[in-house]
């Protein structure tokens, strides 16, 4: 084969990346994935995995430099120094906030397939007809029953450890066995089923962390240390570098190419086909171009569409995929912030083994079995029950053998749940090329919910420049907000958290609510819509591009809604659906 040809092009490495690259080689396709950031190998890059808090020079904080290198990274959880190499730079990739979003991003071989919090659940009939249903948006192309059986086949490779419920709002899938419920989680899912009448339940979460060994791809189960966003050793947690990667690179037919910034789309007006892509090398800054009979983009849903964007501008303006004028548009993310937490007493002679990676999920109850609220779709809860740890603070003992002796015993036993909470495809939540000019004047950029500060952005000026990153690309801009149908949900998700916890016996019970900001759950989605329509979407239903049907977008960029579960399970289940109609394509010449 002539060099930097290939039969597929996979633009991307995460969780999608690495199952497209997987199903391609092995149905016998010379494949070349493209990652734009660095490698990462399975257990050797793994350099913090089995390190212990002590062993971080701030016990795995933060640092005032990391915060001021950071100003995106440090309004939430990510930033911190224990995986801190595994997020992308704000300052070499910024982006403009037209409204607050939060992008915490991953570039290296695996994305955020290493740092994802690998709960895995299944949409069900009511999440693929609620558009139809309810007018919002397009309606899904495909229904539950198409995608079932590819739902199957991505469990089974992954491993997804639950328990079966027969719960017609959230569907059972190819199952390993659960992990278990503390005592206190027992209690309350029990004592919640029965003052609701079994409306509303809770379970083990469902989770891609294998509870037996997977021998047969070098993987052992769980061991329960709850280090999983550095990387596991055992493979125990399905991730590209564990499971997809080394199933691909065992056929032969995958060529790894990090450090590759893929920059556009090449396209053939005459033959209404992409040729190929053009590539920015990360390190020497040379251009490199490679062609295929195929391409898969899976660079997650926001830098999916940007390739788009800025491609085949010559013929769309707007780029490849635009002609429905839909590219970009129809952002979504789950809304997060909203929950509350409390004591559990009787239970201090009771603690539980090691530290399950794992919770405990509460389903949609809201708008199913005859409810009806003043907004559409609902929520889930996650969360769980533990019992503190031997470090809390023991201000109310003296010190001396006192404090030795507290101790040595464990905390007080808690209970918590937090929502995720569904948000509609508004058509304008939108992402878009930023080509505005920007001087040196910088102004200060505060939150419009809570004033919160959120540092200096630049100030748009004529005379100024377009904003670049480190590669002199082009940035996105991001417009995008929760609006009415959500605030009236998060109200729901408040008190219904506290009715629940109180109903079950905890003591204390308290609220919380954060400002809820899109971004913040890390689940982009929407931005290169399926539909069935190419007037009103950018994707088929095999999720090829209607402009260019030899490109297939897999990742959260085709969502028609979101759900609000954890996407990356359907992630997965429509890029193997989409490599085997491409196969099949392929072999009818029809690409």
């Amino acid at each position: 084969m002539p060099e930097n040809v290939y039969d597929a092009i996979v633009i991307g490495s995460g969780i999608s990346g690495g199952w497209a690259a997987k199903e391609l080689t092995e149905k016998g396709l010379k494949v070349i994935m493209l990652e734009r950031g660095r490698n990462i190998e399975h257990v050797k890059d793994y350099v913090n995995a089995n390190k212990n808090p002590w062993e971080f020079p701030h016990r795995g904080g933060r640092t005032q430099q990391m915060v001021h290198d950071y100003p995106v990274l440090k309004r939430d959880y990510p930033l911190n120094e224990t995986n801190l190499d595994y997020w992308c730079s704000d300052k070499e990739n910024p982006y403009t906030e037209i409204k607050r979003f939060d992008w915490f991003r991953g570039y290296h071989v695996g994305g955020r397939s290493l740092m994802w919090g690998r709960q895995s659940y299944r949409l069900g009939d009511w999440d693929f007809e609620a558009n139809a249903k309810e007018g919002v948006g397009v309606d899904w192309p495909v229904r539950y029953k198409e995608i079932a059986p590819w739902y199957d086949h991505v469990e089974r490779f992954a491993g997804i450890s639950g328990s079966k419920e027969g719960l017609p709002e959230l569907p059972d899938g190819q199952f390993l066995p659960p992990m278990e419920m503390t005592c206190v989680e027992k209690d309350v899912a029990a004592r919640i089923k029965e003052k609701f009448g079994g409306k509303r339940k809770m379970i083990i979460g469902r989770t891609a962390n294998i509870t037996v060994p997977f021998t047969d791809q070098g993987r052992q189960n769980c061991q329960f240390r709850n280090k999983c966003w550095l990387g596991c050793p055992y493979g125990a947690y399905f991730s590209t570098q564990s499971s997809t990667l080394p199933a691909a690179m065992k056929t032969g037919n995958l060529t790894l190419r990090p450090w590759s910034i893929v920059t556009k789309i090449l396209y053939d007006k005459d033959t209404k086909r992409a040729t190929g892509v053009e590539v920015l090398d990360a390190e020497s800054n040379k251009t490199y171009t490679y062609t295929a009979k195929i391409i898969f983009l899976n660079a997650s849903a926001l830098n999916s569409a940007w390739v788009l964007m800025n491609s085949a501008t010559d013929i769309w303006p707007d780029g490849l995929g635009s002609s429905s004028g839909e590219l970009g548009h129809n952002v979504m993310d789950h809304h997060l912030g909203v929950g509350a937490g409390g004591v559990v007493d009787g239970y201090e002679d009771k603690y539980y083994f090691g530290r399950r990676a794992n919770g405990i999920y509460i389903p949609r109850y809201r708008n199913f079995f005859g409810d009806k609220r003043d907004y559409l779709r609902g929520f889930g809860y996650q969360g769980g029950g533990s019992r503190g740890g031997y470090s809390r603070s023991a201000e109310e003992v003296s010190l001396g053998a006192d404090l030795k002796n507290a101790l040595v015993e464990p905390g007080v036993w808690t209970m918590g749940i937090g929502g995720f909470g569904e948000t509609l495809p508004y058509h304008e939540n939108r992402i878009y090329i930023d080509k505005n000019t920007y001087g040196d004047k910088m102004e200060q950029f505060n939150d419009p919910v809570t004033g919160k500060d959120l540092g200096m952005r630049p100030v748009p000026d004529k005379n100024g420049k377009q904003r670049v990153d480190k590669w002199g690309l082009p940035v996105l801009a991001m417009d995008v907000e929760y609006k009415e149908n959500e605030k009236k949900m998060r109200k729901d998700m408040l008190s219904d958290a506290i009715e629940m916890l109180e109903a079950a016996g905890v003591k204390n019970v308290q609220g919380r609510e954060g400002d809820g900001t899109l971004g913040r759950g890390i689940h982009e989605m929407g931005t290169a819509r399926m539909g069935h329509d190419p007037k009103t979407s950018v994707l088929n239903k095999f999720n090829q591009v209607w402009d260019a049907p030899n490109v297939f977008v897999t990742d959260g960029a085709f969502m028609t809604s979101a759900g609000c579960v954890n996407p990356s399970l359907t992630y997965m289940a429509f890029t193997a659906r989409a490599v085997d109609h491409a196969f099949s394509e392929l072999k009818k010449q029809n690409l």
